[in-house]
Formats: C-alpha cells, structure tokens, sequence
C-alpha cells in the first residue's frame, strides 16, 4: 500500500473538504504532512530553526516560576486589613453558598493573615514580611491581584494554566513559544525543565510537553546534580567518533523515511538525535555553576552539586544567557493547608519563602545588571490559590492553613515589557472575589504570547480537522500591565 495515499485515507472529511476547496496541490501538499513548523518551507527544515514572531517583541525569552501547590497569597501579596479585624468569625453565607472546596465543608472561620504587611518601592507595592528580599526589588514586579481559573485541585488546574486545558493530551506553553520562535542555540533545547524538591509537578510531564505538536518542541528536563540530561552520555565503549557514525547511518534512514512518508514526527526524530549529540558538549558547560563567581554563587544562595531552587534560578539565567527560549522552574512544597508545622502559615511558610526569596530577588537583580531583564520575561505563581478561611481539617489545630481556591488569587511578573512597581487588579475586602479588572488563566497566557510577539489567535496548529492554540477560543490581552 502506498503510505501516502494511506495517509490521504485517513484524513478527516473536514480535512478533506478544506483541502480539495484549495485543489490537487493543496492536497498533495497535505499527503506529504502538512503540519510543518510555522515558517518552515519545506518538510525538511530544522524544527527548531530561529524564527521570526508576528510583531516587534517586548520579551525574548521567560523564566517561569512555578510554586507547585500553590502558594498562599494572602499571607505574601494581597493584604486584607478586613480580614485580619473578622479573624475567627464564621464566614458569611453569601460568600461560600454553593461553593465547593477541596477540605472543607460547612461553615468555616474566616483567617486573617498572621504575617506583616507593608508598602515597599515607589510603586507601593504591598509585600509581607516573610519576603524580605522581594521587598528591595519590589519597583521590578509587576503583582496581579485578580487572577480566577475554574480548576481546584492541583493537576487539572496546573494542565489548564500550562496548557490551555484542564486535560491532558495539548501543547504546553513552553512548547507553543518554541514552535512559534525556534532556538537561538542550536546546540541547546529551546524549551528546558528544571525540577527542586525532588518532586516533579502534578501535571507531570504533561506540565512541559508537547503534546499534539511535533516531540521535538516540548521540555528537555535537565539535572543541577548527577548527569545534566538522563540518558544522553555515550554507552560504555562508545566513542564519539563510533556515536558519530551512528547517528549518521540513522539520519540517512530517517531522511529516506521522511521522504517517502512526509511524517512531521521523522523530522523531529532527526533534529532530536543531533541535538543530543551537541548537547552532549554543550549541556554541562552550560549547567556547571562553578564557572560563577563566589560573589554570585552567593547571591543567589547557590552550592555546586546540589539539586536546589536557587542553583535552578541561577541556571535559568545562565541557560537564557545561552539563547534558550523558555526555561521552566517547578518547586514543589507550597501547599499550605497547615495539616502540619511545615505547611502552616508561621514558621512553615518562614522557612519556604527563604529558599524562593533570595534566589529570586537575585535572578531579578542579576538579569538587570547584565541588560537582559529588559527582554527576559520571568513570571512567578502556583495553580490556584487559597482560602481567605481556615482549611477544615485544621479548625482544631495551633498549625494555620488555607484550602484551595480558584476563584481569586495573586501572582506576579517582571522584566520582559511588564510595568514595574505596579500592582493590577484588585480582590474585595475579604478577598473571596475578583472585584476588578479580572485575569484569566487564558488572559495571562494571551499576554505571555503577546510580549514574546504573538497575536495568541493566530499561533496556531491544525490537528485532527481544527485549528488548536494555547488558549484555545479564548483570552484577552492585559493590556494594563504591559510597559
């Protein structure tokens, strides 16, 4: 049987009548594959090649910061004088009537927040006392004060803020900026995942995957202890020059392959080899942080050889220094529901906000001292986020914990083409709704897009009869917090 017409075969009748509306070489053309990268000519150009966005770019490249479990933002960002004068009384009826949450039923106690507050920068930014570096940068961030999702526990909610779905099985956004931009460096991934804490995030690998788009576009996870990459040294007996002609007799095959089937998937089966190849060399110069100055090292509270979020945020530099388009940091512990010491809001939260703090405050710093804030996009936050009252399980205990909450939470942005020293939106007194100027998951991924230069509507990718992209057929652009 003829792969080609095979492939013909198996279209979708939607596909069929769109292609056939553009006649006989449209349709060839989509027998060989069709869903090329965007700005490919041919089925035979590098994936990963530079490319140029829709429009003039703010950002060039994000680090994002992800605080798995999500962190409690009413004891960090959003401050509620109100909240803390009505600590300990039921929370009124008509903000919880027909509400579900994850731990708690019945009528809860409301929760003031047990940390200090204040107004930092010229900007005002309202920050607690359990970020004390994030204070001295506090004319740098951008704080929202309005996020909502509609996902209450910790995968769903993760998949859609990186997805676009509360399901598994899209494009991740890390994957969607290097489809849409390419690499810089051709002997680095565009996309790389860096995990602290020894847990890997709720979404799992579906959190940085590629999902529908071509393999080669979704996170490389790399290591800040132990080999950088799994997998990707030589066997034992192995030399580089037996590796190299290996992966020669392999490319040829492919290449036939890929001319015979036209399979999106063969190319970047290609692209991925060489690329392991280069990184191979090119990886564990770049992950060796003792290449830093002590002063630096420092800084961020970094130490060689040990797997940490603040070696992370100095790599994440250290990889965007490099051309690498989107570096993705997952650190797990921040759900507080204050079950135990560690998750209450007091001395648990103290101790988990001094390993964010300064590496942050200094990547922040750093960046701006090396000219590379300007274009270098770093956003901070968790899923969802948390009660302004206290979590069932814990109504009897001295611990403080707040339970999920998706309907209004904070985070925050800096660099990139983002206002600095400027908070957007805003919560009600009691912080149970968003009472102005709204964020969705949706909104904030088409504003990520459009910094990195992408009308997020025309980002696109055709998959089984339809056009997909990151916020599927939503999203608005915050225009408000853009510089």
């Amino acid at each position: 049987m003829n792969p080609a017409m095979e492939r013909i075969r198996q279209q979708t009748r939607r596909q069929f009548l769109q292609d056939a509306q553009l006649g006989v070489g449209a349709l060839a053309l989509s027998s060989l594959g069709g869903q090329l990268a965007m700005g490919a000519t041919s089925p035979v150009e590098n994936p990963l090649a530079p490319k140029a966005p829709h429009f003039a770019a703010k950002a060039k490249r994000v680090i994002y910061l992800h605080l798995t479990g999500s962190p409690p933002h009413l004891d960090l960002y959003d401050y509620k004088p109100e909240l803390v004068r009505l600590s300990g009384q039921d929370a009124p009826e008509s903000f919880i009537k027909g509400k579900r949450f994850a731990f708690t039923s019945g009528t809860p106690k409301l929760l003031g927040t047990p940390r200090t507050f204040k107004q930092y920068g010229e900007g005002g930014v309202w920050l607690s006392d359990a970020l004390p570096n994030l204070q001295t940068v506090a004319d740098d961030i951008c704080v929202v004060k309005s996020m909502f999702t509609e996902q209450f526990n910790h995968a769903p909610a993760e998949l859609l803020l990186y997805t676009g779905s509360a399901r598994s099985g899209r494009p991740s956004m890390g994957a969607w900026a290097t489809y849409g931009l390419g690499t810089e460096n051709e002997n680095l991934p565009g996309f790389v995942v860096l995990i602290s804490s020894g847990v890997q995030p709720n979404g799992g690998k579906n959190s940085y995957g590629s999902g529908f788009l071509p393999s080669v576009f979704q996170g490389v996870q790399c290591r800040s202890k132990g080999d950088p990459v799994l997998y990707a040294s030589d066997p034992a007996g192995m030399s580089r020059d037996l590796r190299r002609q290996t992966l020669d007799a392999m490319r040829d095959l492919n290449e036939i392959q890929a001319e015979e089937l036209g399979h999106s998937e063969t190319r970047t089966r290609i692209a991925q080899y060489e690329l392991a190849f280069r990184m191979q060399m090119s990886v564990p110069e770049v992950m060796d942080i003792t290449k830093e100055t002590k002063e630096t090292q420092e800084a961020y509270g970094a130490q060689p050889g040990v797997a940490s979020f603040a070696n992370n945020c100095l790599l994440a530099r250290r990889l965007c220094e490099q051309g690498v388009r989107f570096v993705q940091l997952f650190d797990w512990g921040w759900d507080f529901h204050g079950t135990s010491a560690d998750q209450a809001l007091t001395d648990g939260l103290t101790k988990k906000c001094a390993t964010m703090d300064k590496p942050v405050a200094a990547l922040i710093n750093d960046l701006k001292q090396r000219g590379m804030l300007k274009d270098t996009l770093i956003v901070c936050g968790g899923e969802f986020g948390r009660t302004p009252f206290r979590e069932g399980r814990t109504a009897a205990s001295t611990n403080l914990g707040r339970d999920h909450f998706p309907d209004c939470y904070s985070m925050w942005m800096a660099g990139g083409g983002v206002k600095g020293g400027f908070s957007h939106g805003e919560s009600d007194e009691l912080g149970f709704s968003v009472a102005k100027d709204k964020v969705h998951i949706h909104d904030l991924q088409a504003t990520i897009m459009h910094l990195l230069g992408f009308d997020h509507t025309r980002l696109t990718y055709r998959f089984q009869g339809r056009d997909y992209r990151l916020t599927d057929v939503h999203g608005d652009v915050v225009q408000q917090i853009i510089a």
